[in-house]
């Protein structure tokens, strides 16, 4: 059995494991990684035998820790992702290879249909209805997405919010408000299985699950790279920042929104934004747009939502499909029972 894992901005781990009498009974570690002395692979290989193959990333990495010599040097990878190459090999985790993932298109419609249907779609592929799935969202009305744990009163000014017609839904993941009016923004949704990024911490598994629109960027001439613990930027600024959600079911929803072109004078009224998270946001002045995407890949909006379909479909294994009936059904349901109510909105005042 054979397991790999590549270590975000470091190096490729593979592992070859046979087991006994649900234990480890023969291992080799192999890479692009370096590592000093090379005594060394011999006791990362030896920490290994005899492990529990339920033993998980935690126990694995602390196995070859103790088992090293402390003047060991690891350049590239760590003992932690050898223990995600593990579970791998054995079953626990899985790698992108192991998917067929769907990928659902831009289609507009109101914006809460989106933020349910990441619970919809969610549930659908911890019921093992649907494969992983990729969608980019697109809407037809301004809205404010706040995160699960925000407060209302804390992140919206309701007289602006009013004035400018634009109202306010709260998503299921954490993270900051999302300024969404039709084609401002670039969003996502990506919905995993766990095991994509078993063993990955939360910071990791952000940077791990948009490794892929890293390239896209990179190939769109964006130099962007990703800063902890879940926005990318580049040296102009921040572009876009992730959200994510452990769902029941082992399911991972990871979202991302990248400004496009927003309106920051109009951004400020709605939200109570101070002027250094402006900044943050690559703007210096509330008389400027925020429009990292639009400026530095001085490309239309949906040429760049092009660019970053054909990178994630030449990248994994895919398959086009469009929203079913009962997805849609459902979460028209869910925005009329959960996400249009006082109850879940306001839930944090």
């Amino acid at each position: 059995m054979r397991g790999e894992y590549k270590v975000p901005g470091g190096k490729l781990v593979a592992v070859d494991i046979e087991t006994d009498g649900g234990r480890i009974a023969h291992a080799a570690v192999s890479g692009d990684f370096f590592l000093e002395p090379d005594e060394a692979l011999d006791d990362i290989n030896g920490a290994l035998l005899g492990m529990p193959e339920s033993s998980s990333v935690a126990d694995l990495a602390a196995a070859i820790t103790a088992r090293l010599d402390p003047s060991a040097t690891l350049i590239g990878f760590t003992p932690e992702a050898v223990g995600i190459a593990v579970r791998r090999a054995l079953g626990h985790a899985s790698d992108w290879s192991d998917h067929t993932f769907d990928v659902i298109g831009p289609v507009s419609m109101d914006p809460r249909m989106h933020v349910a249907l990441d619970e919809v779609i969610a549930a659908r592929l911890a019921r093992g209805e649907i494969n992983p799935s990729l969608r980019i969202w697109e809407w037809d009305q301004p809205l404010v997405v706040i995160g699960s744990f925000q407060s209302y009163r804390n992140e919206i000014d309701d007289d602006g919010r009013a004035r400018h017609g634009i109202n306010v839904v709260r998503r299921i993941t954490g993270g900051g408000a999302m300024f969404m009016e039709p084609g401002n923004c670039v969003t996502y949704s990506l919905v995993v299985p766990a095991s994509l990024v078993e063993g990955l911490s939360f910071e990791r598994s952000y940077e791990f699950l948009d490794q892929w629109v890293m390239g896209a960027l990179a190939e769109l001439g964006v130099n962007a790279r990703y800063v902890p613990l879940n926005d990318i930027a580049s040296d102009k600024g921040k572009i876009a920042g992730a959200a994510q959600r452990r769902v029941t079911g082992g399911v991972v929803v990871h979202h991302v929104t990248m400004a496009y072109d927003i309106d920051a004078d109009k951004m400020l009224e709605v939200l109570r934004i101070g002027r250094e998270k402006l900044s943050d946001k690559g703007t210096k002045s509330a008389n400027k747009r925020v429009d990292p995407l639009r400026s530095q890949t001085r490309l239309p909006r949906d040429e760049i939502i092009t660019a970053f379909l054909a990178h994630f479909e030449g990248r994994y294994a895919t398959q086009r499909r469009g929203y079913t009936e009962d997805e849609l059904a459902a979460a028209q349901h869910l925005v009329e029972t959960k996400f249009s109510s006082e109850e879940w909105t306001k839930r944090i005042p």
